[in-house]
């Protein structure tokens, strides 16, 4: 049994498929000087069929594809032709006489370093993306191209019996869908993480698969008999015929889950009492908004702007780019509240990969609000943007990462200074744009009165909170496993943080991993949360587990998990939590 990271839920059982890694080894050997410039047109030739291959791809997306493929193959465009990427090659080629695979993985090499150094998770994850583009190019350098259809065809030919999984060091979204399209119905990569473009594309798609299984494509052999399990992350080969038996049932059940929690999309989402549940969704592009309407939220409740800035590889995207992009989710939504969080990024998140600076500790440093208000600028363009497109629907501004009373005042003076200047350029803004302030800091959750007196609503970031209380870097394996939602520390700030809003009169709602987990529903719940922010994919789960609440009881059971702090008692409550 091998395990990994689970990001989609679903079972699949088949005949492994290899994939070859050719980005994991390359030629290395010196060009004559003579003759460099017959190699950078190699590498250009190679980029040029890279290229072409993304545009067919693009042009070749099923009318039914989801929504972020299209973005997917656009960035991997950016990225092929970014001057970090492609002049920085060029260079190496030129000036130390690499031959092009060398200069081109000694390039990715040096890029990867930055982008391991990143905190945030989702943007340390580009990193993949990269690693993609360059196995495409190594592929065109070596006289051949990844052609899902003919790799369909074999693969068709060759199986015995039974439905086919890829197993590959890593798979490209693009090529993901392709294989979808095929004959494959599960995924296995040595690669990846929660938040990588691969993951995504799995949960949009609902594919079983499991990615960050270290060393599957060494350990299972071509044609292997084995069960992706992706609710779990695990992977079991050659199973023994009970285990199969087991998976079997489990997969048909499923399969009849997901048929019935179809007819609960349109259904009100209230609890067994009668108390109303919000069901927003969580977003990173523009064409998200159209899959969110269509899984039956009641809007978006954080679209993470910073996607956008990723796009824009050399300059940040001007006013009028981001309005428009922000016009386009709110006039999708039809009327339903879009909120649209400030950009997430910082030092130790680039938007460029040449300003990648050093930093001792990234989590702790110049990201988030720190850095847009210290580029007011840039905060300034932003807020312009947003405003603007408050005109055409209802918006909520969210403002990641504030700890400090003077971080408030210089936000909400900045964005007085942004109402001026539309004011003074005669440009519209709605006057019932909504302000809130994201809790994921300790201090935050502490002092959260003073935020109660500022803004209209809060959002709860799980992720970080979870990370800043008990102080673990989810990336670092060595103590990852000390990562634990339901430490008492981490739910007494949860708590803390809904119940005063709950006093105050201000919504609340959380927006990170826990708000998506079904597992999290009912705590959540009976700790008081009403509006839950999730990737589309994970609403109806949640909302099943929502309908068979009743919060008076939740109410009492949540009490005893508050009060229990040694890990006994802990769990002992969380089963009487369960079993109400």
């Amino acid at each position: 049994m091998l395990h990994g990271i689970p990001i989609s839920s679903g079972i699949a059982i088949g005949r492994a498929y290899l994939i070859a890694a050719t980005a994991l080894e390359v030629d290395h050997y010196f060009i004559d000087p003579d003759q460099l410039e017959a190699e950078v047109a190699r590498f250009c030739a190679a980029q040029d069929a890279a290229q072409r291959e993304l545009e067919i791809l693009c042009a070749e997306l099923p009318l039914d594809a989801p929504s972020e493929m299209s973005a997917f193959v656009n960035l991997h465009t950016l990225i092929l032709r970014d001057a970090m990427l492609a002049e920085a090659t060029v260079d190496l080629i030129r000036t130390r006489h690499y031959n092009a695979e060398w200069a081109l993985m000694e390039q990715l090499e040096r890029l990867g370093r930055h982008f391991d150094e990143i905190e945030d998770e989702y943007l340390r994850e580009r990193k993949a993306d990269i690693e993609q583009v360059v196995e495409r190019v190594l592929k065109a350098l070596a006289g051949s191209s990844f052609a899902v259809a003919a790799i369909a065809d074999k693969a068709a030919s060759t199986a015995g019996h039974g439905e086919m999984i890829i197993v590959a060091h890593d798979i490209a979204p693009a090529d993901m869908l392709q294989f979808k399209a095929q004959v494959f119905h599960g995924f296995v990569t040595d690669l990846g993480g929660r938040t990588s473009h691969t993951a995504i594309m799995a949960r949009s798609l609902g594919i079983p698969a499991a990615i960050g299984v270290q060393q599957a494509s060494s350990l299972i052999r071509q044609d292997d008999l084995i069960i992706v399990d992706g609710e779990r992350g695990v992977v079991i080969v050659d199973p023994p015929p009970i285990v199969l038996e087991e998976y079997i049932y489990r997969q048909s059940e499923k399969t009849l889950e997901q048929r019935k929690l179809q007819r609960l999309k349109f259904s009100p989402t209230q609890t067994l009492d009668g108390t109303p549940i919000g069901l927003y969704a969580n977003i990173e592009l523009p064409e998200d908004a159209g899959a969110a309407l269509a899984a039956g939220v009641v809007g978006i409740g954080l679209f993470r702007t910073e996607f956008l800035y990723m796009h824009n590889q050399h300059v940040l995207p001007d006013e009028e780019e981001q309005f428009d992009a922000y016009r386009r989710v709110i006039e999708a939504m039809k009327g339903l509240p879009v909120t649209i969080r400030t950009i997430d990024v910082g030092a130790d998140k680039s938007l460029d990969m040449r300003e990648v600076e050093d930093t001792v500790n990234p989590a702790l440093g110049l990201r988030a609000i720190r850095w847009s208000l210290s580029e007011p600028q840039m905060f300034l363009t932003q807020l312009r943007a947003i405003l603007r497109a408050s005109a055409f629907g209802p918006v909520k501004l969210l403002i990641p990462m504030l700890a400090h009373a003077q971080e408030i005042a210089q936000t909400l003076d900045l964005l007085e200074k942004a109402k001026g200047q539309c004011d003074e350029a005669g440009l519209v803004y709605s006057s019932e744009l909504k302000l809130g302030a994201m809790i994921e800091i300790p201090a935050a959750a502490l002092a959260v009165q003073l935020f109660l007196k500022h803004f209209d609503f809060l959002s709860i970031g799980t992720n970080d909170l979870i990370q800043y209380t008990l102080a673990i870097d989810r990336s670092d394996s060595t103590v990852a496993h000390l990562y634990d939602p339901l430490h008492p520390a981490v739910l007494h700030l949860i708590a803390h943080t809904l119940r005063q809003a709950k006093q105050a009169g201000v919504s609340v709602s959380v927006c990170g991993e826990m708000a998506g987990d079904p597992a999290f529903t009912r705590l959540l719940l009976g700790m008081g949360l009403t509006e839950f922010s999730t990737h589309p994919s994970q609403l109806l789960v949640v909302k099943q587990e929502i309908l068979r609440a009743h919060l008076p009881t939740l109410e009492i059971a949540v009490k005893e998990v508050l009060a229990a702090y040694a890990p006994t008692e802990l769990q002992a409550a969380l089963r009487r939590l369960a079993q109400v």
